[in-house]
């Protein structure tokens, strides 16, 4: 239990982890990845290697210090913590690793006349405070899962039933159960994650449903990232009728029930859970902008699938912006701009806007929302990848 001397401990220590707060946590993964290896299947190592993960986990560790005192006051941040530790299978017995390997990493990077004992063990004790919140709300989600119809608990067999190449880059995969029970429903945006065993070696992602469910069947679509250890494998080693491993579906960013215009905002393989959410916006009849932004028209996918929907719902309007010169395919060229983006937003800036895509895209295109007029909060976004800023 934190005392008021631990929190004013840990809350001294933020002006440090403002200044080398990376370091440490680039120092922690480095102990826990080369001494845990029961651990290494949950973190992708490319994050890792361009220092995403260990920004992601200073920036959380930050918060965290800064707002000891006022939990609540984390936000969005626990929620998108436990809903992706539960779509990796997290479980209690890897906290204590965790926990040791962060204090560790305190006291070597920090040194004895800063990491002092009383400083070890106030961080000790905040970790297993955080710890404690997050292993009894991660049970009831995986309780919540494994009880609900169609649900289950830990990784469950599945095999590929369809695959199909939507552009030069990205392929959709269809996932049926093994045991032709029904399936977990989930809400449009929210993801899965996956069990692969890639030159015998376990690895673990999280990939967007990009349809909603129909058929007793999962989709997702995979762009393939060049050296993606996780993406090469699935688009040239799995077959169809292939075994694999899934855990339930998971994620707190999902389309949330209003009557306000939608507008959805996409870059590249970001597009995928925008589909999911774009069907389910169809059944309502509140307008939806479309906006998708990509290289050229050669690596667009599912545009045929929504040019269809367009010429069908009046309610749909959609925009394509190409990068990579003219086109005639193309609405606009060059990078998506202020002027461009207000252009295609519906004139009633009272809307829900979704957008995902790469981190400079999103970064630009929350900034342009907040210049049109959008309100801030009804303006979303998710990481694929660790969170991270969008300063």
């Amino acid at each position: 239990m934190l005392n008021a001397q631990d929190r004013a401990i840990v809350k001294a220590t933020v002006p440090l982890l403002e200044s080398g707060g990376e370091a440490l946590t680039t120092h922690f993964y480095n102990i826990l990845l080369a001494e845990h290896p029961q651990v290494r299947p949950m973190f992708n190592q490319a994050h890792q290697s361009n220092g995403d993960q260990p920004r992601a986990l200073a920036n959380g560790v930050l918060m965290y210090a800064r707002h000891i005192d006022q939990l609540e006051q984390l936000g969005d941040l626990v929620a998108t913590i436990i809903n992706k530790h539960v779509a990796l299978q997290i479980l209690p017995e890897h906290y204590p690793i965790v926990g040791a390997c962060l204090l560790r990493a305190i006291f070597e990077v920090l040194g004895s006349e800063i990491a002092t004992p009383q400083v070890l063990e106030a961080w000790g004790r905040a970790y297993q405070q955080l710890a404690d919140i997050l292993i009894g709300a991660e049970k009831n989600l995986y309780d919540q899962k494994a009880q609900s119809p169609g649900g289950w608990r830990g990784a469950r067999d599945f095999t590929l039933a369809e695959k199909v190449a939507e552009s030069v880059e990205i392929t959709s995969f269809y996932f049926a159960p093994a045991d032709d029970k029904p399936l977990l429903d989930f809400l449009p945006g929210q993801y899965i994650g996956l069990q692969l065993f890639v030159n015998g070696v376990e690895i673990r992602r999280n990939y967007s449903l990009s349809a909603l469910p129909g058929n007793n069947r999962y989709r997702i679509s995979v762009k393939r990232e060049p050296g993606g250890v996780a993406s090469n494998h699935l688009h040239d080693k799995l077959q169809i009728g292939d075994s694999i491993n899934l855990f339930p579906p998971s994620g707190e960013f999902v389309l949330a029930d209003s009557t306000k215009p939608l507008v959805l905002i996409s870059g590249g393989v970001g597009i995928t859970p925008t589909l999911a959410m774009l069907e389910a916006a169809l059944r309502t009849e509140r307008p939806i902008h479309f906006i998708h932004c990509a290289r050229n028209g050669g690596v667009h996918a599912f545009r045929d699938w929504v040019d269809a929907l367009a010429a069908n719902r009046p309610q749909l309007k959609r925009f394509y912006c190409y990068s990579d010169g003219e086109s005639p395919r193309a609405h606009a060229t060059g990078l998506m701009d202020q002027a461009q983006l207000e252009r295609w937003l519906p004139e009633d800036r009272d809307l829900d806007a979704y957008f995902l895509g790469p981190k400079g895209f999103m970064s630009a295109v929350k900034r342009q929302l907040r210049e049109a007029g959008v309100p801030e909060a009804q303006s979303r976004f998710e990481f694929f990848g660790p969170a991270s800023s969008l300063a």
